[in-house]
């Protein structure tokens, strides 16, 4: 499927600069020997498993930094954790306090102990695996719907149905900063350095931020519609974004321009994840299969990853052999775990 010149960034194929599609975008080549030999793994390993966690559909799912454990948030207003066995995810907690929607969660970037939630009951709670309890409730303005845990670990950013984006501080657990947008925020993430902060918005666009200063750097018209989900991979080169036009941009971090565009998908983009190498990256919407392709050279890896409607999905952080990466990626829209 051919990509629409309009998703290609605001300037014209070709051209150069911050915002723009870089000339080389479409180049690709046959599949390289890594990719043929991850195609024949993924082949090899089709099998999915589904494990009981919750009572109602699933809207998010998260690994720990150390990938031991999986963490998954609910509508009926739980998260649960599972820890990582040998062939097998077991189910360790469940989690409960919210009064709405367990809408998202993230785990701390460095601490494999601690995760977050985001509830439409107006609140953030942080809850410690060790203690299986809340050690933090935070009281918001609005009904929660994204969150995410910055680099250092020092702040937590969460965005409301308002467009109302408050950053906490992970140990006070008292409000540093509130900003609120005049358009559609949809998701947020810090860059790996820590100086940045991304919002993807309604109208297609990347909002970047300084940070802490939150100044307005820049904004990149990044696809021609809803611009839906934003995903750093973890070696810092590139960021990715899905949208409702069905396609997936990848972005050189330091250039901002777009290198290429994934375009198997025909339904808006709702979710990205990639490997912890950044080799790979998983893209899922509301067509029935997962599209993994490698970054570089935009090849699939499985044609197609069947599955049911994706809302959430999540590539292991953990270093493991290659064979073991097809089973540790997780999906979830309909409660399957």
């Amino acid at each position: 499927m051919a990509v629409p010149a309009a998703a290609m960034g605001p300037s014209a194929l070709g051209q150069s600069g911050p915002g723009s599609m870089a000339p080389w975008c479409s180049v690709t080549s046959g599949p390289t020997r890594y990719v043929l030999g991850m195609q024949e793994l993924f082949r090899g390993h089709s099998k999915t498993r589904e494990f009981p966690a919750h009572s109602a559909k699933v809207h998010s799912v998260a690994w720990s930094c150390d990938g031991r454990r999986l963490a998954s948030g609910s509508f009926d207003k739980t998260a649960s954790v599972f820890l990582l066995e040998k062939d097998r995810l077991v189910k360790e907690n469940n989690y409960r306090g919210h009064g709405d929607s367990v809408d998202q969660l993230c785990w701390h970037p460095s601490n494999p102990d601690l995760f977050v939630t985001a509830s439409g009951d107006k609140t953030i709670r942080i809850w410690d695996v060790r203690t299986t309890k809340c050690i933090a409730t935070v009281n918001t303005k609005g009904e929660n719907i994204n969150i995410c845990w910055s680099p250092d670990g020092q702040t937590i950013a969460v965005g409301n149905k308002d467009d109302v984006v408050t950053f906490i501080d992970a140990k006070t657990h008292r409000s540093k900063a509130e900003e609120q947008f005049k358009f559609e925020v949809n998701e947020i993430s810090w860059n790996n350095d820590n100086n940045m902060f991304f919002l993807t918005n309604g109208n297609g666009c990347i909002n970047i931020l300084s940070y802490p200063e939150l100044k307005p750097v820049q904004s990149i018209n990044a696809h021609p519609s809803n611009c839906i989900c934003i995903k750093f991979d973890p070696m810092g080169k590139y960021f990715a974004t899905g949208s409702a036009d069905a396609l997936v941009s990848l972005w050189d971090v330091d250039e901002l321009v777009c290198v290429r565009c994934f375009s198997r998908l025909d339904w808006p983009v709702r979710t990205l994840s990639f490997s912890h190498d950044g080799k790979m990256l998983a893209s899922a919407s509301e067509d029935h299969f997962i599209d993994i392709a490698e970054v570089e050279t935009d090849t699939f890896y499985v044609d197609p990853w069947t599955c049911h409607h994706l809302v959430f999905l999540s590539l292991c952080p953990c270093c493991l052999p290659p064979e073991e990466w097809p089973r540790l990626l997780c999906s979830l829209g309909k409660p399957l775990l």
